[in-house]
């Protein structure tokens, strides 16, 4: 679990209120613990988030909020992304089947989103992805890095990626 705190001033809140509107959205929360600070006009709520990421988020044991918190990827990315996502999803079912385990014992949604963003196409950068480790790197990654190959190069360069500089003249 993670913590993430929030200072949401009570003369102003707007912007604050933003801030943790934008983290509770993007994240699964199990715990949110606020308390009020009288200070006259610099009264404040103090907050504190408790968050669950990767794998963790999808263990037995987990209260269900933070289990709602679950995220659409096909608002997420963008169509072309979604589609080789949905491949990855079902080579996880399969593979899931075929071992008698849960899908996200194979590898969690985010995990999948993240191979399909960061547009993953050796197992070095499979196992650079949160909570792939050499386990899975042998027992998965060659099955999905056969998706990934055929689907990564019609996707182009990653969104968040630095365009690449101009050659200098010469």
């Amino acid at each position: 679990m993670k913590f993430k705190f929030f200072t949401i001033p009570v003369a102003s809140p707007e912007g604050a209120e933003a801030d943790l509107n934008r983290f509770l959205g993007a994240h699964r929360v199990s715990q949110i613990e606020r308390h009020y600070t009288p200070d006259g006009a610099a009264s404040f709520w103090a907050v504190c988030v408790t968050w669950v990421e990767g794998a963790d988020a999808t263990a037995p044991g987990v209260p269900d909020a933070a289990r709602r918190g679950r995220i659409d990827y096909r608002e997420v990315l963008e169509a072309d992304e979604f589609a080789l996502y949905d491949r990855l999803r079902t080579l996880r079912k399969q593979s899931a089947e075929a071992e008698g385990l849960p899908p996200f014992a194979v590898f969690t949604n985010e995990q999948l989103a993240d191979m399909v963003r960061r547009r993953v196409n050796t197992l070095a950068d499979l196992g650079r992805i949160d909570g792939i480790g050499e386990a899975r790197l042998t027992r998965y990654g060659a099955a999905f890095l056969e998706v990934l190959c055929a689907g990564v190069p019609r996707l182009g360069p990653p969104a968040a990626a630095p365009a690449a500089p101009a050659p200098a003249p010469g």
